[in-house]
């Protein structure tokens, strides 16, 4: 039986090209993921422990179904142990034999590769950034200030908390933040 698998990195993306992909090869049932390569994938999971000896897992493309090669060997091991196989729908992969194994073993290390290629150059882009003055990340909710003007005036963690929108554990950890040195702002 063919069982396919489909995977995107983030909420905002789909699997609409790998559906269609698996369609068109009439696997019998697929299993998504929402939730990137090195993170856990419940639907994954949930495959490798349903696959069979003759099943074969169909992927769009290598690296939807790992992003490390520790990982992807680790995948490997466990269809072989089941007895079943692997498709790459966009790959030349059969890993019945030596040769095969070794191509899906290149292909699992270059996926690695772009992964880490990726993940530098977002920390560089960031830092770069950084340098530049930009602020990263999303905007606060809190004025710092006007929750110290509003301590040292009498509200409780609780007021502040409600004046701002935010956990009353938010406003304590933004006090703690302060005092540790860890905000630009100084205590008034």
């Amino acid at each position: 039986m063919k069982l396919g698998y489909a995977r995107v990195s983030t909420l905002e993306q789909d699997t609409a090209l790998q559906m269609a992909a698996l369609a068109a090869e009439n696997v019998s049932r697929v299993w998504q993921d929402k939730a990137s390569g090195v993170k856990t994938r419940p639907q994954l999971q949930q495959l490798l422990a349903t696959i069979g000896p003759g099943d074969v897992l169909v992927v769009y493309k290598i690296d939807r179904l790992a992003r490390s090669l520790q990982d992807l060997m680790s995948i490997a091991d466990r269809l072989d142990a089941a007895g079943a196989c692997l498709k790459s729908l966009t790959e030349p992969i059969e890993t019945t034999t030596p040769v095969g194994r070794m191509i899906f073993q290149l292909l699992g290390a270059f996926a690695e590769f772009e992964r880490n290629v990726i993940r530098e150059r977002c920390t560089a882009g960031l830092h770069a950034a950084q340098a530049r003055g930009v602020r990263c990340g999303r905007e606060r909710k809190m004025d710092y200030a006007g929750a110290f003007r509003m301590r040292n005036d009498g509200a409780s963690h609780a007021e502040i908390a409600e004046a701002y929108g935010v956990s009353k554990n938010t406003v304590k950890h933004a006090f703690q933040r302060v005092r540790r040195g860890l905000t630009p702002m100084a205590l008034p």
